[in-house]
């Protein structure tokens, strides 16, 4: 799997943002939003993220 890229997560979380009204001064809050649900939806799909193998036996 590679990496959520910039912009999936600026889309996701511009919706988001635009879904809530637009408010001021939050979208630090819709980003981190976005890249949570971005993972889920990616890890419900099967795929592992980045950096989540680790601790995986061989």
């Amino acid at each position: 799997m590679t990496g959520l890229s910039e912009e999936e997560i600026r889309n996701r979380a511009y919706h988001l943002w635009k879904e809530a009204g637009e408010p001021a001064g939050t979208m630090d809050t819709f980003w981190y939003e976005a890249e949570k649900e971005l993972l889920a939806e990616r890890t419900k799909q099967g795929e592992v993220p980045p950096g989540m193998t680790d601790n995986l036996s061989v």
